[in-house]
């Protein structure tokens, strides 16, 4: 009799629908920067970033149209201002950049410490007072970080380390910006109002960036471009922002640790890039760091 309350609890279901919600999410992110890095090698940075989120944005302003979304409030704007900068425009564009001097293997290291940057900036946003071992388990994972960089400086680039981490830090102030707003807003319309928001500025960049002649892009990069348009900028919104309100921000957020090792799988097996024990040792020490920090986090 207990057994069956249990697998009739409506909670209990809707919990386990944002576990695999947010999970189809995660993996949907985790092949973004091998898309982008395949992407890089034949589109301009720049008109990459601005051509990716005017397709979503089209697409966006497509379903929201559709299913008919009441406009954000007036109080709304600037914090949907604030997650289109982070995820719209600034992470792809400083990845982008970044991928020009990084394999997307080695770039992946640094999207360990995402999670732990949008633990960062949801403290300084929510103003919660984490336990001192929080602190500890942060500073640990990025002096991981840092070390893994240093060590690789005659084989990596300085640039490109630098161009991810800020990535880094703009991606988890546009998460912990829109975990927040998706209370009031909802789900998969944050992602959506944040693209139409920066709409206007990104179709005008679009035009202006148009290269002369597409006759020499190859197939992959075509698909890569797709990839990311679609599947990185909107439909893994959707299914993770359905997750973190299915499921929890904080409890479903914890998938965000398996990234890292879903773009790793991704990156030795379509791009067939090298990924050394050094550089799997540190993401999964990076992880277990982040994992403690987050346990902390209050």
């Amino acid at each position: 009799m207990e057994r069956t309350s249990k697998l009739n609890n409506p909670s209990l279901e809707n919990s386990t629908r944002g576990w695999i919600n947010g999970l189809i999410g995660v993996v949907i992110f985790s092949g973004s920067l091998p898309a982008t890095r395949v992407a890089v090698l034949e589109f301009d940075p720049v008109f990459l970033t601005v051509a990716r989120a005017t397709i979503a944005g089209i697409l966006a302003l497509c379903l929201l149209w559709l299913f008919k979304e009441k406009r954000p409030a007036r109080h709304q704007l600037v914090p949907l201002i604030v997650v289109a900068l982070g995820v719209v425009v600034g992470f792809p564009l400083l990845t982008a950049l970044a991928l020009q001097y990084v394999t997307s293997a080695h770039s992946i290291v640094f999207i360990g410490l995402l999670p732990l940057a949008t633990a960062v900036f949801g403290v300084l946003r929510g103003g919660e007072r984490p336990k001192p071992a929080f602190w500890l388990f942060s500073i640990l994972g990025s002096l991981l970080v840092i070390g893994f960089a240093v060590s690789q400086g005659l084989t990596a680039s300085p640039t490109g380390d630098l161009l991810m981490l800020l990535a880094v830090v703009v991606c988890g102030l546009g998460y912990a910006e829109g975990a927040k707003l998706s209370r009031t807003l909802g789900g998969w319309q944050v992602i959506c109002w944040a693209l139409l928001v920066s709409l206007p500025v990104m179709a005008g960049l679009t035009w202006y960036r148009l290269p002369a002649s597409f006759s020499t892009v190859s197939t992959p990069a075509w698909l890569s471009l797709a990839y990311v348009s679609l599947f990185s900028m909107l439909i893994g919104f959707v299914f993770w922002y359905r997750g973190l309100a299915q499921g929890g921000i904080a409890a479903v957020g914890q998938l965000q640790l398996l990234q890292p090792f879903f773009g790793l799988a991704l990156a030795a097996t379509l791009l067939h890039e090298q990924v050394s024990l050094g550089m799997l040792g540190v993401t999964v020490a990076v992880i277990l760091c982040v994992a403690g920090a987050r346990k902390f986090s209050r």
